[in-house]
């Protein structure tokens, strides 16, 4: 209980800095700012209020973005008895230094009206919320929702985000909605010129399409740069790989497993850079964007992700001929791997409440294992959600089968039956609920390295057992 305790003095001592929400989804900004991924620029933490509803019923809702209870508000709409009895009153905190997490810790620790009936967490630091210390305040799904295991089955839910799901007892606590098998996501107008074929064929036969090894990538890397062409556009486009292909966890009873395919990463980081064969950006900053719509240093054949990267990055910043929009396509990457994905637990607590558990199972139902055309996970695939019409893959493989996958931004492409084959090497065996800390930890040794701040490999493996070590896990 060490974490819950430390992250809920946290929040008592910030608290005085966020100001009341209000109820009409008006932005409240706490008074620290953290930085954005490396980039150097400041962000602020924002705690925004969303209601949904006018019934006398009140359910409490935590999320980390707009995302679920816009999904809240859509079933509201089209269930208005259900609108006129329930009152949502979601709070969403992005999780900027972990702002989220540490909102979330202390209101389930403070339990009564402090507490959520439903919460979200995400891929990073689900562990905690399903098999951690944090497990016990969630619900097992077949306390709430009637044969829980056979509407499993029906809607062939991805495995990986069921054993994420799972708590220590065997017990179901939490879903996807989403499914996050990542892909290669390459320029064809580079395919084209530099290996003279830019089919999906040929572009998986060049880069070694899984084979689980690198050895292909590099020669289509040598290619590239003969042309003046970056082969990614950061280091972290391959952490985001190797970080999900590995086999075992960072902790193995009770002790540190540094996984052959992420100490791989101190290795391609390095080449990547000293070969010149990436523009060295940081994900998620300008220079990254940059890269996407072809307008960085050199221009960029590949980036790996699911399809959200596709759908909600990518797509912002190729808009047009001039920046690659249609000249993309996806298939198999290299190396399997997954990234991402945001999971729904229900209070205990709350399932005692027979009102708050009918809404409950309703909701969570229709979001994650309604696979008919009716259900959230449908409308999510085929771009029903919005105006502007996008889609992405979803958990739910019948749904999925049954869906049209197909993006502009590919150029029509439907790359659904390519990112349900990348799910089929997602595993959830190398997830421990350390994830969140020495990701950082490794990644920033490996970066330092990488750039030449630290002497060689062994001082940056060094450094990163001291911290792990000091996070008080046996080397």
């Amino acid at each position: 209980m060490k974490k819950i305790i430390a992250s809920v003095l946290c929040f008592t001592m910030c608290a005085a800095m966020f100001a009341g929400c209000s109820s009409d989804g008006s932005t409240t900004t706490a008074g620290t700012t953290a930085g954005n991924g490396g980039g150097g620029d400041e962000t602020t933490t924002e705690t925004t209020t969303m209601t949904v509803g006018t019934g006398s019923i009140s359910l409490k809702v935590y999320a980390m973005s707009n995302e679920v209870p816009g999904m809240i508000e859509e079933y509201f709409k089209r269930n208005p008895d259900v609108g006129a009895k329930y009152t949502v009153d979601a709070t969403v905190s992005n999780n900027d230094d972990h702002a989220y997490e540490t909102k979330l810790n202390a209101a389930l620790a403070a339990g009564g009206d402090e507490a959520p009936d439903l919460y979200v967490a995400e891929a990073d630091y689900i562990l905690p919320y399903t098999q951690g210390e944090l497990s016990s305040f969630a619900a097992p799904y077949s306390s709430f929702i009637d044969n829980v295991d056979g509407k499993i089955s029906d809607a062939q839910i991805a495995g990986y985000t069921i054993d994420l799901g799972t708590n220590t007892d065997g017990d179901l606590v939490a879903l996807c909605y989403q499914c996050t098998g990542g892909a290669m996501i390459y320029k064809k107008s580079i395919a084209k010129e530099v290996l003279g074929d830019d089919s999906v064929e040929a572009v998986e036969a060049a880069i070694g399409a899984g084979t689980q090894k690198w050895d292909k990538f590099w020669e289509v890397a040598d290619k590239l740069k003969e042309k003046n062409y970056a082969i990614v556009s950061g280091i972290g486009d391959i952490w985001n790989v190797l970080e999900k292909a590995a086999k075992d966890p960072w902790v193995v009873d009770g002790k540190l497993v540094i996984d052959p395919m992420r100490e791989d990463y101190l290795d391609i980081a390095k080449k990547l850079i000293d070969g010149g064969y990436c523009n060295n950006t940081d994900s998620w900053t300008e220079a990254w964007y940059a890269d996407m719509a072809g307008t960085g240093e050199k221009e960029v054949f590949c980036f790996f992700g699911p399809a959200w990267l596709i759908n909600y990055v990518m797509a912002n910043h190729v808009v047009d001929e001039a920046t690659g929009f249609g000249d993309w396509a996806v298939c198999q990457p290299p190396v399997g791997f997954w990234w991402g994905g945001s999971w729904l637990l229900a209070n205990k607590k709350a399932i005692e409440d027979q009102d708050k558990k009918d809404l409950i199972a309703a909701l969570v139902e229709w979001i994650t294992l309604d696979c008919t055309k009716d259900g959230l996970q449908y409308a999510w695939a085929n771009g029903l959600m919005n105006e502007a019409g996008t889609k992405d893959t979803v958990s739910s493989g019948t749904v999925m089968a049954m869906s049209d996958g197909s993006m502009d931004i590919l150029g029509g492409q439907n790359p659904f039956d390519i990112f349900v084959t990348a799910t089929s090497y997602a595993t959830a065996k190398n997830k421990c609920e350390y994830d969140a800390d020495f990701n950082g930890y490794w990644t920033g040794e490996v970066k330092s390295y990488a750039n030449g701040e630290q002497p060689d490999r062994d001082t940056a493996i060094a450094n990163f057992k001291d911290k792990v070590a000091n996070a008080g896990v046996e080397i």
